[in-house]
Parts: C-alpha cells; sequence; structure tokens
C-alpha cells in the first residue's frame, strides 16, 4: 500500500509515461525527465511506487572504477574540492564513473546517517537500472546536463533528493562519469536551487579544460573566446595542434562551435572527425602562414582574432608546449624507456598491482607530481625508489625525508637547509637541504600528513616556483625535482580539519597511487619468494619454504604488511641451518596468531615460554644421553651464555636457540 504521496506520485509518473516523449530540444529539462520515466516503465519495467534501498558496489569494483579512470579522477577530485569550496551549503558533491558508481563525494557530515540511506557516499550505483530517473543515471544517458528536482525522480523513495548534474569528458572526447551535487533538505522551486546547477555545469567545463591541458600538453594550446580579457581563464574553448598546425584535439565547446552541425548546440562527444587533422586555416579565415607567426607567439598575453567559417568573430591566445616553454625551441619527444625491471619487480599476477604500475610506469617521466596512499608497512618508499630508478632521473639523487621523524625544531634546516653563522652550533659553511639535494632527481616526502602547517606554506612555494630559500639566505636557489609524497593517513580529512593545505594537496596529488594492503593482494607467494632471495643473499644461500611454512605464511593477515613480512622471513633465515624454512622457523604471532592477538605471544624466540613447554613433551632429566638433559646442562655450566655454551656444543647461536625450543627449554629470566 502506498501513503497518498506515493499514490499521487505513482500516478502522475504513470500518466506522463504512457505517451513516448517529443523530440529532444536544447535545454527542455521537462522533456528530458519525460523520455526517462518512459524509459524506466517501458524498457527496464520499474516501479515508481518503490523505495528500493541504494545499490551499494563491493569495495573491490570500487577500486576498479577508480583504478580505470585514475589519471582523470586525479583532476576530477580537484574540481569537486573547488566545487564545494564555492558552495558548501548547497549540498553534496558527488563524482561518479561512467556507470553511475560514486568514486568520490565531498559534504558535510550533518546529515549523519541518512547519507547513506539516500546513497550519497562512495561506491552507491546511480545508473537508472537500479535508481529510475535520477539526476546521475538519466545524465549518463543523455550526456547533457540536466536538474532533477524532487517528484522528477523515477521511485518515490528519491523525491527527498534534488540533483544537478552534468556529463564529465576527457581530452579525447571519451565520456568518463558525471559531475554531481545532491541535497537533502533542498527549497521548494528549480529557481532557488539555480546557484547548483550553474555551478555544476561551470566545474565541469573546468574539469574538462584540465585534463585538456594536461592531455595535449606537448602540443600548441589555442584558447579561444569572445571576450580577450578573459581569456587567460577560459578553458572551455581550446584546441590542440602540432608543430605544423594540424588540429589534433578539441575540447566539446570547440566542437559544437567550430565543427558540429550549427543548427544542433548539443556536443559531438568522442567524434571529432569534423575537426581532427584538419589545419587550422581551413576551420578558421587564415592563411598557414599566419598560423605559423601565431604558433611562435610565446605569450600567453598576445592576442589574436580569427574568424569562423560561420562569420564568428573569437579572440585567440597560445599556450606552448611544455618542451618549448621550458627550452624555448620545439623538441622531438622523448624516446619511450624500457627499463622499467625496478616497478616490474615489485608484483606478481594481482591485478590491482598490475593497473598501478601500469599508470606508474606512464607517469614517471611526466611532470605530475606523485601521492602514494596505503597503510603503513605496504612499500611506499619501495615503489617511490622503484619510480625513480625506472625514470630518466635514476642516476640522480632519490632523496627520502620522514616528516614524522624528523624534530618540528631541525625540520625546517633539514628541508631547505641555512648559511654559514645562521645558526650557533651550525656548520661553519653552512649546510645543504635535503630538497637541494635532491636537484636533479628525485624528492620523496614520507608522511607529508604530519608536516607542520608554517612549513606547508614554504613547500608550496618550491613546488609551484622551483626555487628554494635556505635559511638565512637572501637568494632563491633553483631546483629541478621530481616530487613523490606518501601518507597513510586521509589528506582530505586533514583539510577539513585545518591541519593540511589544501592547495599543498592539489600540487602533490596530480596522480595518486593506491597500494593495496598485503593481506589482500592475489600475489602474496611472488612477495614470498622475492623477499626471501633479497634477504638470502646477505647469507648467501637461499633456504626452500617448506609447505607447512608457506600455507602460515599464506594464511597470516599482515597487520604490518611487506614491513612485517620482511621481518618474519628474516627471523627465520637466523633460526633455520638446514635448506628448508618450516612452520616452527617462523616467529611465534605467525604459527599462533590467535594466541598473539590475545597478548599471550610475541615476536621474538623466547616470548610465550609457557606455551613452549605445553606444545614440548616432558624432559627426561635421568636420562645422560638424552640431547635434551645435555643442552640444559650446559647451559646451566655456561651460566644461560648461548655463545659460551654453543662454542662448546660446536654449534652455532641459531642452532641452540632452535634446540632450545624444540625441547621446551626456558632460560630463568623468561620464566
Amino acid at each position: 500500500m502506498f501513503v497518498r504521496s506515493d499514490r499521487d506520485h505513482f500516478d502522475r509518473v504513470m500518466k506522463v509515461a504512457a505517451t513516448p516523449a517529443p523530440p529532444l530540444k536544447t535545454g527542455d529539462n521537462q522533456n528530458i525527465i519525460h523520455r526517462s520515466w518512459f524509459r524506466c516503465i517501458n524498457e527496464l519495467h520499474l516501479n515508481p511506487g518503490e523505495k528500493p534501498a541504494p545499490h551499494v558496489e563491493t569495495a573491490d569494483r570500487l577500486s576498479q572504477s577508480c583504478e580505470r579512470i585514475g589519471d582523470f579522477l586525479n583532476v576530477a577530485r580537484a574540481g569537486i574540492g573547488q566545487l564545494f569550496k564555492q558552495a558548501p551549503d548547497v549540498g553534496y558533491v558527488l563524482l561518479t564513473d561512467a556507470d553511475g558508481v560514486v568514486v568520490d563525494s565531498l559534504g558535510t557530515d550533518c546529515w549523519g546517517d541518512s547519507l547513506g540511506e539516500a546513497g550519497l557516499l562512495a561506491g552507491a550505483n546511480w545508473h537508472e537500472t537500479y535508481a529510475g530517473t535520477n539526476g546521475i543515471g538519466t545524465c549518463i544517458h543523455e550526456r547533457t546536463a540536466l536538474t532533477c528536482h524532487h517528484d522528477e525522480h523515477f521511485f518515490a523513495g528519491n523525491i527527498s533528493l534534488s540533483c544537478d548534474s552534468a556529463p564529465l569528458f576527457d581530452a579525447t572526447g571519451n565520456f568518463m562519469g558525471v559531475l554531481n551535487v545532491s541535497a537533502l533538505p533542498t527549497p521548494t522551486s528549480h529557481g532557488n536551487y539555480s546557484l547548483a546547477a550553474y555551478l555544476t555545469m561551470f566545474y565541469s567545463q573546468v574539469i574538462e579544460g584540465a585534463s585538456f591541458m594536461r592531455h595535449f600538453r606537448d602540443c600548441w594550446i589555442l584558447r579561444l573566446g569572445t571576450a580577450s580579457e578573459l581569456l587567460e581563464v577560459c578553458t572551455d574553448m581550446m584546441l590542440a595542434l602540432d608543430r605544423d598546425g594540424t588540429i589534433v584535439g578539441a575540447t566539446s565547446t570547440a566542437l559544437r562551435q567550430l565543427g558540429g552541425d550549427p543548427s544542433n548546440s548539443q556536443p559531438q562527444h568522442g567524434n571529432a572527425s569534423s575537426l581532427a587533422d584538419r589545419h587550422l586555416s581551413e576551420v578558421c579565415s587564415c592563411t598557414p602562414d599566419e598560423v605559423w607567426n601565431m604558433m611562435r607567439t610565446q605569450s600567453t598575453s598576445e592576442r589574436h582574432v580569427l574568424t569562423t567559417a560561420d562569420g564568428q568573430i573569437l579572440c585567440a591566445s597560445v599556450v606552448a608546449p611544455r618542451t618549448v616553454a621550458r627550452t624555448g625551441k620545439p623538441q622531438s619527444r622523448a624516446t619511450t624507456r624500457s627499463d622499467y625491471s625496478a616497478l616490474n619487480e615489485l608484483a606478481g599476477d594481482d591485478q590491482r598491482m598490475t593497473h598501478l604500475l601500469d599508470h606508474a610506469r606512464r607517469l614517471v617521466d611526466k611532470q605530475v607530481s606523485i601521492f602514494v596512499r596505503g597503510e603503513t608497512g605496504t612499500g611506499k618508499e619501495v615503489l617511490a625508489r622503484a619510480c625513480h630508478l625506472s625514470s630518466e632521473r635514476a642516476g640522480k639523487a632519490f632523496i627520502a625525508v620522514n616528516c614524522a621523524a624528523l624534530p618540528e625544531t631541525l625540520i625546517e634546516s633539514e628541508l631547505f637547509g641555512y648559511t654559514a653563522g645562521t645558526f650557533t652550533g651550525g656548520r661553519g659553511k653552512g649546510k645543504k637541504g635535503l630538497i637541494q639535494q635532491a636537484d636533479g632527481g628525485t624528492l620523496f616526502l614520507d608522511e607529508i600528513g604530519d608536516m607542520p602547517l608554517h612549513l606547508q606554506t614554504r613547500l608550496l612555494r618550491v613546488l609551484s616556483e622551483r626555487e628554494v630559500l635556505p635559511l638565512g639566505a637572501s637568494t632563491h636557489v633553483p631546483v629541478d625535482l621530481t616530487v613523490i609524497s606518501a601518507s597513510h593517513r586521509d589528506l582530505r580529512k586533514l583539510i577539513l580539519e585545518g591541519l593540511f593545505r589544501e592547495d599543498l594537496f592539489y600540487r602533490l596529488c596530480g596522480a595518486t597511487l593506491f597500494l593495496p594492503p598485503l593481506r589482500d593482494r592475489q600475489d602474496r607467494s611472488h612477495i614470498i619468494s622475492r623477499l626471501l632471495e633479497q634477504e638470502s643473499q646477505k647469507l648467501g644461500n637461499c633456504p626452500h619454504i617448506a609447505d607447512d611454512a608457506m600455507e602460515l605464511l599464506m594464511r597470516y593477515q599482515w597487520p604490518g604488511n611487506v614491513r612485517e613480512l620482511r621481518n618474519a622471513l628474516r627471523f627465520a633465515l637466523a633460526i633455520t641451518d638446514g635448506p628448508s624454512i618450516h612452520a616452527e622457523h617462523l616467529p611465534f604471532e605467525i604459527r599462533f596468531p590467535g594466541a598473539a592477538a590475545s597478548g599471550a605471544g610475541g615476536s621474538a624466540l623466547l616470548d610465550a615460554p609457557q606455551l613452549w613447554e605445553t606444545h614440548s613433551p616432558p624432559l627426561a632429566e635421568t636420562d645422560a644421553n638424552d640431547p635434551a638433559v645435555k643442552l640444559r646442562a650446559c647451559l646451566r655450566q655456561n651460566k644461560w651464555n648461548i655463545t659460551a655454551a654453543a662454542a662448546e656444543l660446536g654449534l652455532c647461536r641459531s642452532s641452540v636457540y632452535r634446540q632450545m625450543r624444540r625441547f621446551g627449554i626456558v632460560p630463568p629470566t623468561h620464566i
């Protein structure tokens, strides 16, 4: 049974959907809603009176979505941060992939549990198949900006929402997802919510423009607009040109204005055939020589005037390619590196790591700051070092800085250095800071979330200006470096708490790589074998891991991740004397995880003596030939000095420890 409002909504939807919607007209929001209702009833066979719970995808599915649009996602995240900052009281900002899965969200927590009930959190799927007519799902189908306000939603359970959405496209015209602003406590009319609609559309264009600029950074970018004074901030209408003036890319607005049917104001996304491979002189009234002279102008402040085929007059400015802007002359693209062995060794057949390393290989020689996110011990510094070794900077310095380990009183002088006489007791000639030491190479900032706020401001200048000012100095020193940062903390949460600068966040997070925890990886056996080989090289031999030990290693949850695994293998190598590592050679907490978790054991060999004695046969003190009796007697004679006992017995210390554990012999100091 429906309550009256639900029944009214049901009847209204069924009545409207009884007839097909007329042809879509530009800006006709009601027609878009009509088309969607008709689709939900006649194609998807949904019931408008229902109140279904949000369809939430699994964590693996959400992770796959984030990885699939990784590079674009980093640009879009910066956009939703700015959108929410502009209008925090308007609603909750959502970012979805092309299938309608929410991959990121930003808003206040004032709505509490109602956010999850409304499906406004990461992982919720808003495709029309699951949610009927709504801002996200309908935008996916129509590929145009729209508003879905209150009872324009198909399901009765969603009529408390008001949503404004805009499609997102990458630099090559591929549909990537939806930018959406949703609100629960909303006004009752469309007019009161027009600000959210405008901001959503505006920032979708900003995101597309930023993605376009990044993708075509090695090409000439032609910014176009009707107002000369606003060209510096206009990113919606742009063309990318090669060195000959041929068009190789265009934003959706440029396609609509220059390459599409003039009578059709809808963007021709994903189909740039009307502009691709055409010379600019064929699209605008200018000669090839004029195009070439315009491209030789490397100042973005100089303005040019172009006339389109339909007589429209546009102002234009040129942004030079990265290689030209840096050197003053065109350069051929660097040859593709093939030595990625340092990165290739980090994973086996784990799908998520395969995607991560593929992104890393593409990023190492780009002017993109990389942020590595992962739990403690997952190998963030190992990944950063592998990126450095796989880059063109491999022969230069790799400087790692643990921002959480440096004392706050020293971190400034350590990072930025100081000149002679700055400190009493300092070096007479001053000291070159870690940032300056990384010049030409890679600077790795570990646990960047723990950097004090006042130093974040100084670091921001280093990243933006590419120069450092040592303490006590009056002249800035230029530096050329790649920055990789890492943290196990949520920097977005720190931003909301006022503990981390938002502008620094966007400087550092040009691309984000998520390192999965060891317990979730499908290539654990590969990691175990690789780490064992590395640790064995120090000893000159590489024991085999027996099946019983491997079973325990594969079953253990590894709260300390790769770092804990490495320590466990070091322990096993120290204990074993034979050609194989067995279960008995592993640390206590791996053999008895339940006991370790309850506090009954630890990681040292002589932890938990009570459990050892419980699992060991009783000693035969009267049998003089019993090896346990002989070992105990030798230990007592040497006052439990393991080194002395080992020398007397002709054994190594690890063998003595192993036999003590085998026979349940516990030193008096451990009882």
